[in-house]
């Protein structure tokens, strides 16, 4: 009886339940299909606006006002007092374009469409020391100038206006709409600008084995140093985007204050590779990028198969959906490098920024999709007095797209007005020729045709001969030892000279019989020949001590020797009695 009691009640509530759950239906069922749609679009657009980083509700709040400029610098900054104070634009606010206030949307306007200006560049192709090749695109002021005659061949001499020369972001090149953006604003300046190219883009093929990577600063400063020898007094400024901006800064950091660049700005740096690389694959958006930037680096490889397939590990390439697969299987093994984290340590700008030692300016968006700003050397920026950081709430990747129609990029207009301010002021940098370590020692030999592996990893073939700008640096380090030697008494000085000047005239004599090939080697061996010979006699001292520690130490086994081989002829030679005691 309890049993048939309990399924009775349990059949009686199912009954009422579904019931109830029947009149529900039965009650959703009258509201008009329209209204789900009206709150399945509304949940749809808020689950977007967190997906997708939207502000607009911000903006909005704050009645459109912006969000103003970060600055980060040392106290004792003469570079922003001088400088950055007058920058009217880095002191005001930013203000995203309304219908663009998100990262992303910002980030996929600028590459799908951007707006650039048009113009035409003017090409110049240029070979490395390795042979290499690079594209060098240049924009005038006269090119963009409207009623101007424009000049297809040769190029403006005039020293007096400044050069600047842009370092492209990863897979981009001057076509690129941002990198028209900052040519057309900076030439409406009244400056030259030189887009240098990434090898093999550009539309220009590689022809050597060396490929470009996050750290490879070697053209960059063959670039730089060729511009500086064609025009040695004009100001040279250097703009870096995204990769660029890293190696920018890498190379800046390299150098020191030996470098013919007057200040420089890095824009949207990826700072530290390796917390990229753990960013950039933390979240579904972020994976996007990373796919989409996997894609134009195999269709990079894929423009130059016949390297990639011989050098790399090209199934690997084919199968890369990630930048990580993409450096695992080729930047990796190309530069030479342990691991894809070794490539990514060793190639971090952070690593060089607090060796930077000439103006620099550097430009961040906090919301930046790409390069996170967890990875921003905020310490190393304040403790060095020649960087100054400006940072933006909003902005994206290399975006900052400002005005109701999306028509201008805010970078740009920071950027020219910096390059304004620091080249009206005297505290642009002036190269200093500093000497190299062990260059004295380094002779034409060196510079043949051998392998050689940089601090960067990358391996590069060097010419056979000396440029023009290593024997400038030839004659400057012969003049530094001229100068450390003043301290030799004036008879071993001439003394030294007249026979320097017979070993030269003697040399000459011989190297004119054997021809006119050799006298340009004799000509590079003799100052380094002139300069041992000095070296050896100013430390003649340190010579005869190690001439008697040769011969102390050395004593008791060749006196045991020649006592063994001599020993019969000296006893026949010693009277009887000596013999025996």
């Amino acid at each position: 009886m309890f049993l048939g009691w309990l399924f009775s009640s349990m059949d009686l509530d199912w009954s009422s339940s579904s019931s109830g759950y029947r009149l529900l239906f039965q009650a959703l069922s009258l509201i008009p299909i329209s209204h789900y749609l009206i709150f399945a679009s509304l949940l749809l657009i808020l689950l977007l606006y967190r997906f997708l980083e939207f502000h607009f509700l911000q903006d909005l709040f704050s009645l459109f006002a912006g969000s103003p400029v970060a600055l980060t610098f040392h106290p004792a900054s003469e570079v922003y007092d001088a400088v950055v104070s007058k920058c009217r634009i880095l002191h005001s606010s930013y203000l995203a374009t309304p219908w663009l206030s998100s990262p992303h949307l910002q980030t996929v306007f600028l590459n799908f469409f951007g707006r650039p200006p048009l113009f035409k560049y003017r090409r110049q192709l240029f070979t490395t020391p390795d042979g290499g090749t690079v594209a060098l695109d240049w924009l005038m002021s006269s090119d963009v100038s409207a009623g101007a005659i424009h000049m297809e061949d040769g190029f403006c001499k005039d020293e007096s206006t400044p050069i600047v020369v842009v370092i492209p972001g990863l897979t981009s090149d001057s076509s690129s709409a941002y990198l028209k953006h900052l040519a057309y604003h900076t030439a409406k300046c009244g400056w030259k600008v030189v887009i240098s190219n990434h090898r093999g883009l550009g539309g220009v093929s590689i022809t050597s084995d060396c490929f470009y990577n996050a750290g490879w600063t070697e053209d960059a400063r063959t670039v730089v140093n060729y511009l500086h020898r064609e025009n040695p007094r004009t100001p040279l400024f250097v703009v870096g985007t995204s990769i660029g901006a890293n190696i920018l800064i890498k190379y800046l950091g390299e150098e020191g204050e030996n470098i013919p660049v007057a200040g420089a700005v890095a824009v949207c740096s990826p700072w530290d590779l390796l917390i990229g690389d753990r960013f950039i694959t933390r979240r579904r958006v972020q994976k996007f990028y990373d796919k989409a930037l996997a894609v134009g680096l195999q269709g990079y490889a894929k423009l130059h198969q016949p390297h990639f397939s011989r050098l790399a590990n090209w199934e690997g390439i084919e199968k890369s959906i990630s930048i990580r697969d993409f450096d695992n299987h080729a930047t990796r093994i190309v530069g030479k490098y342990e691991t894809v984290d070794t490539y990514y340590r060793r190639c971090s700008s952070s690593n060089y920024v607090q060796s930077v030692s000439i103006p620099l300016l550097c430009i961040s968006a906090l919301d930046d999709p790409v390069c996170t700003r967890e990875a921003i050397p905020w310490d190393e920026c304040r403790a060095n007095k020649n960087v100054v950081l400006a940072t933006v709430k909003h902005g994206g990747h290399l975006a900052f797209f400002e005005g109701i129609t999306a028509s201008g990029l805010w970078w740009v207009r920071a950027v020219n007005e910096f390059l304004g301010e620091l080249h009206a002021s005297h505290f642009m940098h002036v190269q200093k020729k500093i000497p190299k370590p062990n260059t004295p020692l380094d002779s034409s030999i060196d510079r043949g045709p051998y392998v050689n592996v940089t601090e960067d990893g990358m391996v590069a073939a060097l010419n056979n001969g000396l440029k023009a700008d290593n024997t400038e640096e030839i004659q400057v380090m012969q003049d530094t030892h001229t100068e450390g030697l003043k301290m030799i008494p004036e008879e071993v000085v001439k003394r030294d000279e007249a026979e320097s000047n017979a070993k030269t005239a003697g040399s000459a004599a011989i190297i004119a019989e054997i021809g006119s090939a050799q006298d340009a080697a004799a000509n590079v061996v003799a100052p380094f020949k002139r300069y041992l010979s000095q070296l050896s006699r100013q430390n003649q001292w340190s010579i005869w001590l190690l001439l008697y520690i040769a011969i102390t130490t050395s004593w008791p086994l060749v006196g045991s020797a020649l006592y063994i081989v001599f020993g019969k002829k000296i006893r026949s030679i010693l009277p009887d009695g000596l013999v025996r005691r």
